[in-house]
């Protein structure tokens, strides 16, 4: 007895009705010719709520079944769509108020469907999310409210069907440049076509010559054996170590558009990494921030891109200034083959940068290194405005303070022959990629 009260509800219609009813009862003070048909309206009403409670509860529990369908698990950063499947189980048009019980992260309780529903029909809704934090996301009851015709009384069913889905670095995104480089389609995300210019070439075959061989590859030992002119012929050098370097310390917790610099940097060393492997280079990750966290050596293999997706998706920012020293000795000890770094990392101040220039003059020493950090988009859409008051010079004038001291430090790392990639956080994977590329036309790997 108890549930059933507890899933009565009147609707705004028998508010509504009500107060037209007093107010009815009001005018037959001056107009005693509306007092007969107030006094009808009095007893129709809660006659016509019996009834309104009878067709509801009709088909007992069953006049609504509803059920909630998530992917098994969501891409941070991207819109992930969620769907609601509705069916109309009465012998009548239904109104329904579907109210979705979000997980806490995504801070909304006002989710609501209004849908009306002809009998014995289903209907599937979708809606999107965008998940900004990796981690656990927990969904709650899916709740919807049932009106009949007359609309005087609403029933609520609650279906518990609560559901845990893991938020996962972007794989959607990581798909996407997988899709575009698998069908040379690339330049449409804004990759650039790089030409070849150097050449990293290692020894394949030996086979005939015919028309349109390079001159300069014909064997002469091998022509003399066979009678016959052959060439040598070469391809490009694959499976060159590619790993991503994810600084974990304080530096990285700077918000933008609600995701954090990390996970900005994370769902880039999943597309890179893909894209790597696509290549027929070899990916690995390396996580540090204090300490040096996880060590993911370079491979090829099958399973190595769900490797990288599992480490990536627990790790988290700390509180602690990054120690460029382990790293350092890390890579020394753990990385013997030349390999491309790819540091993810944001330095925001040109001391802060030559704090660690000497281990990363060291680490360009024996690898490719790459150093990749973020201009603050908040701060040049404030340059781009005309000062109005002393106030706002002054705040311009640090601006412009903070700003060159980044393009400072692009100079200065350039200066020791460490490549740079100074990136507003949405264009990181792209920049990143087209950055791989050039090094790759450019034979340095």
């Amino acid at each position: 007895m108890l549930k059933f009260f507890k899933s009565i509800y009147l609707s705004n219609r028998l508010y509504w009705t009500i107060f037209l009813l007093v107010l009815l009862y009001l005018w037959a003070w001056y107009w005693p010719i509306l007092l007969p048909i107030a006094e009808i309206a009095l007893w129709a009403l809660p006659a016509l709520a019996v009834v309104d409670l009878i067709l509801l509860w009709s088909r007992g529990g069953k006049g609504v079944v509803a059920h909630r369908e998530v992917m098994d698990k969501m891409s941070n950063g991207d819109m992930n769509d969620v769907h609601v499947i509705l069916e109309n189980r009465y012998p009548f048009p239904a109104r329904l108020v579907v109210l979705d019980e979000l997980p806490v992260q995504f801070q909304a309780r006002d989710l609501r469907f209004p849908v009306l529903l002809m009998p014995f029909k289903s209907k599937r809704l979708t809606y999107r999310v965008r998940p900004v934090r990796r981690g656990e996301y927990i969904f709650g009851r899916l709740n919807v409210y049932a009106q009949s015709p007359l609309g005087l009384i609403e029933r609520r069913y609650k279906f518990e069907q609560e559901q845990r889905v893991p938020v996962y670095p972007s794989f959607i995104q990581m798909r996407k440049f997988e899709l575009l480089a698998a069908t040379n389609r690339l330049n449409e995300a804004g990759i650039k076509k790089i030409r070849r210019i150097g050449s990293n070439l290692e020894f394949d075959q030996i086979k005939e010559y015919v028309a349109g061989d390079d001159p300069r590859t014909v064997n002469w030992k091998a022509t003399a054996r066979r009678s016959r002119l052959m060439v040598n012929t070469y391809q490009d050098e694959k499976s060159q170590p590619v790993y991503s370097l994810i600084d974990m310390g304080r530096v990285m917790r700077m918000p933008f558009e609600e995701m954090s610099l990390l996970d900005y940097s994370i769902n880039a060393s999943l597309v890179i990494s893909n894209i790597a492997m696509l290549k027929y280079d070899k990916a690995g990750v390396i996580t540090f921030s204090h300490k040096v966290h996880q060590v993911l050596p370079a491979e090829r293999r099958g399973l190595q891109l769900q490797k990288i997706l599992e480490l990536l998706f627990g790790s988290k920012t700390g509180y602690l200034e990054s120690d460029y020293e382990r790293l350092y000795a890390t890579i020394r000890q753990r990385i013997t083959q030349r390999s491309l770094l790819l540091l993810f990392t944001n330095f925001e101040s040109l001391s802060g940068m030559q704090r660690q220039m000497k281990y990363l003059r060291r680490i360009a020493k024996d690898h490719l290194l790459v150093v990749i950090f973020f201009e603050n988009t908040e701060l040049r859409s404030f340059l781009d405005e005309k000062p109005k008051t002393t106030q706002e010079i002054y705040y311009k004038t640090v601006a412009e303070k903070f700003t060159y001291e980044k393009k400072l430090i692009v100079r200065e790392l350039e200066k020791y022959g460490i490549h740079t990639i100074y990136t507003a956080p949405q264009n990181l994977s792209v920049n990143t990629i087209n950055k791989y590329l050039e090094l790759k036309a450019r034979g340095l790997i």
